[in-house]
């Protein structure tokens, strides 16, 4: 039987671990043993399968009290000893600082490390400490996972050969929920859009081009749901309805588990990101088969899913205009929107949970036999 361990910081509701929730679990069901090793618990997480082991490799209490360059060095100690303890035939790591850490803990251990970037590289992968340790933690890796060519790309040739591009999976309650639907497509007046209220997903931006939207159509209302990320954008949208008097007509509808059911029907998605991975809440709205119009942001994310005119619209970035624009074009043209929308949810068959596990199960099982 495999053993596998997945590192990342925790299990709070975020896209990275998402998919490591959902990958953990389809590997268990498929007979390995799995481990989840995080950093640290949250309070509002995703919960593991029985069958998948969760193992804590922070700072502990009794070091909080510690100076931050102790904690630092803790946490690649407390990940080697892990890592020796348990040896794990690969360890998949997620995010920026799991990723290095991971790679520095594995030093001299020949444990196969595989790292996953879940983001735009460019202002992320480009500081002065990432200039030094990619040189010299990069060609350590056993294997990289990327999610767009934008990503891949970014990186030196030792991360590129060694790599694949793999989606995420979709949830099947949303390729479900689009298997159900009743036959035909009937359009609520309600344009949505959902994940975290957080800057980079220029949510203002997303207010103001509907606004515009409205005073052409004022039966429509825009909804968002998504949680807080606490960075100060939920009090920056509260702030914009209030001033431009959109109570009636823009709501803050916070975090879902449901958006299975509260999305189909929509009128129109709207994505309006400055910069993203490949973002689940855009795959998430193709499964259910919405008419689409999204920013065309770095690095690929979009632009990896979305065939301009074919199964959606996509716009510039930062372009008020043009996501006015594309909205106001899927409400007025209706034929055009059923279209858009029933090519979009054809990403159900490169893009949910068994076609995903496959890719990762065959890629896992080609940097073990290396």
């Amino acid at each position: 039987m495999r053993k596998i361990a997945f590192h990342l910081n925790c299990l709070e509701q975020g896209g990275a671990e998402r998919v490591v929730t959902n990958l953990a679990h389809q590997f268990a069901r498929k007979g390995y043993e799995v481990i989840v090793a995080t950093e640290w618990k949250a309070e509002t997480e995703f919960e593991l399968d029985e069958r998948v082991r969760r193992v804590i490799v922070g700072p502990t209490q009794a070091d909080e009290k510690k100076s931050r360059l102790t904690k630092i060095l803790l946490r690649f100690l407390y990940l080697r000893r892990f890592l020796r303890q348990e040896r794990p035939e690969v360890l998949i790591a997620f995010g920026r600082k799991a990723n290095y850490r991971a790679l520095w803990s594995s030093l001299l251990l020949r444990q196969k490390t595989i790292v996953c970037v879940r983001t735009d590289p460019k202002g992320h992968y480009d500081r002065l400490a990432d200039r030094l340790q990619i040189p010299l933690l990069f060609p350590t890796a056993s294997g990289f996972v990327f999610q767009t060519e934008g990503q891949r790309d970014f990186f030196p040739a030792c991360a590129r050969r060694r790599s694949r591009i793999i989606l995420n999976p979709i949830h099947e309650k949303y390729l479900e929920a689009y298997r159900q639907r009743e036959e035909g497509f009937s359009f609520r007046r309600e344009v949505v859009q959902s994940g975290r209220l957080v800057d980079f997903k220029n949510q203002p931006m997303l207010i103001r081009a509907f606004l515009r939207v409205h005073e052409k159509h004022p039966d429509y209302v825009l909804k968002i749901y998504g949680p807080d990320s606490g960075d100060g954008t939920k009090e920056i949208l509260e702030t914009l309805i209030r001033e431009r008097g959109a109570q009636d007509c823009v709501f803050l509808c916070g975090g879902s588990d449901q958006l299975e059911k509260q999305l189909p029907g929509a009128a129109v998605y709207a994505f309006s990101s400055d910069w993203e991975g490949l973002p689940n809440a855009l795959l998430e709205a193709m499964a259910l088969g919405l008419p689409i119009v999204a920013t065309d942001c770095p690095c690929g994310g979009p632009r990896t899913v979305i065939r301009n005119e074919e199964n959606g619209l996509l716009v510039p970035i930062m372009d008020e205009e043009a996501l006015a624009q594309g909205i106001l074009r899927l409400i007025e043209d209706r034929e055009l929107a059923v279209r858009l929308g029933r090519k979009a949810a054809e990403i159900a068959e490169i893009a949910n949970g068994e076609a995903v596990f496959a890719q990762w199960d065959d890629y896992i099982e080609e940097v073990i036999r290396a």
